[in-house]
């Protein structure tokens, strides 16, 4: 009995210490994460879309610089850019402005700014930006100086992408902030958020403290394993940013844990397939090559460059640095307790959808299995592509099984080539 008695008092002060963790860190991000998808909201609400295809279609500088520029403040992760940029290149966009849209956007936005700023302090929150312009800069200027040469591959592009228009009259723009910001995007990003939390709790708890620390004097090394392990997965920005300072307290040099902040939203498995589709054999190796050798690049200067290492270490905040022990204001916790609950209405709004479609579905409807769709940002544009076929009398898309129901007198192939034109790949 004493014995077993023991083991609980032990496994309780675990998960205390587990909860605790997680806490703090959620007490830490949640306001900034609050007021960066409030902006997102209001990007997506007010400001024109097409706006985003008018200036692009050179090969230059000032396209691709403007593409990165547009690119950096959308809360878009590195699923969610895909049809986006697919949608710029065949309303005129280049090669090279799409691509350097691509590579900007996954990561950062303003909400992971916000959140890196909370819990890895200022000089993060200032480099991750500056980052990811200079890495869409160059890759976008490579796949434009070989697209001017004429020796990308020559890709088809059909059909044309229309943007959605902006809601019509004030309130109505106000509504869709809100239901963009604090659902849709909770629906896109809220389940990657809450896994990065949990990961970032579980590498806070149980690694010990001095875990990295054997392996300080190969830092480039260790930047190596990251970008081979973090480039194939799926990371948002956001969800990326507990799980590197989870790994700084372990011992992980600043400029390792920039690299993991830069190479794993900004590419994945799905984003590899379809860029390669959209763009080219040829552009997607510049793209991937660009995304590894800037990360490896400015982690590379964070971590030799003279002081810098430093500078970057002691602007971790200090709460985080004590692994959340300290008591947060009722502000925080209020914070907090709202994006949680948010996250769960949409989740489970998410959810409740995906179950509605089971039991509603009649036989009169098609299902088409679709690869690559991993946020409601590609929900959309699979159920607006699909829905303007003439013929088509329904759509609907269900994210979590990633399958579209179709209703209407339409041929098989001709859903199927509207899927692939998309940027996602039919699964038969």
């Amino acid at each position: 009995m004493v014995r077993g008695k023991g083991k609980s008092i032990t496994f309780a002060l675990v998960m205390m210490e587990y909860v605790n963790a997680f806490v703090s860190m959620l007490n830490s991000m949640s306001p900034y994460l609050l007021l960066g998808f409030l902006i997102a909201g209001v990007l997506h609400a007010f400001v024109p879309s097409a706006i985003y295809s008018r200036y692009l279609a050179g090969t230059g500088l000032r396209s691709v610089a403007t593409a990165a520029a547009f690119g950096i403040p959308l809360p878009l992760c590195s699923c969610g850019v895909l049809p986006t940029a697919v949608a710029l290149r065949r309303s005129g966009a280049s090669r090279a402005a799409s691509t350097s849209f691509l590579i900007a956007t996954p990561q950062t936005g303003v909400d992971s700014i916000l959140a890196t700023y909370s819990m890895m302090g200022l000089p993060f929150a200032i480099l991750r930006p500056v980052a990811a312009l200079v890495t869409s800069l160059i890759g976008g200027l490579a796949v434009g100086h070989w697209e001017n040469k004429g020796v990308l591959d020559d890709i088809k592009e059909e059909g044309n992408f229309e943007f959605n228009g902006l809601p019509k009259g004030f309130w109505n723009k106000i509504k869709e902030t809100f239901k963009y910001g604090f659902f849709d995007m909770m629906q896109s990003i809220g389940r990657w958020l809450v896994i990065g939390l949990v990961v970032a709790t579980l590498i806070t708890v149980l690694l010990p403290d001095d875990f990295f620390s054997t392996y300080a004097r190969w830092p480039l090394l260790n930047m190596f394993i990251i970008v081979l392990v973090a480039v194939p997965m799926y990371v948002c920005a956001t969800g990326s940013i507990p799980i590197a300072a989870a790994l700084m307290l372990k011992g992980m040099s600043p400029g390792c844990a920039l690299v993991l902040l830069m190479a794993g939203p900004a590419a994945n498995v799905a984003s590899m397939f379809i860029v390669n589709k959209a763009f080219g054999r040829k552009a997607t190796i510049i793209y991937l090559l660009s995304i590894i050798g800037g990360a490896i690049g400015f982690g590379v200067l964070v971590d030799y460059w003279p002081g810098l290492r430093d500078t970057f270490i002691d602007a971790l905040p200090c709460h985080i640095m004590h692994h959340g022990m300290h008591s947060a204001s009722w502000f925080n916790t209020v914070c907090s307790i709202a994006l949680l609950g948010m996250i769960i209405v949409a989740l489970g709004a998410k959810y409740w959808k995906s179950q509605q479609i089971k039991r509603n579905r009649t036989t009169a409807m098609k299902e088409f299995k679709i690869k690559g769709m991993m946020c409601v940002h590609c929900k959309a544009n699979v159920e607006k592509g699909l829905a303007a076929l003439p013929g088509v009398e329904k759509v609907t898309v269900d994210l979590a099984k990633g399958t579209a129901l179709v209703e209407g007198f339409i041929p098989d192939q001709l859903i199927i080539d509207c899927i692939e034109d998309l940027g996602y790949q039919y699964v038969k």
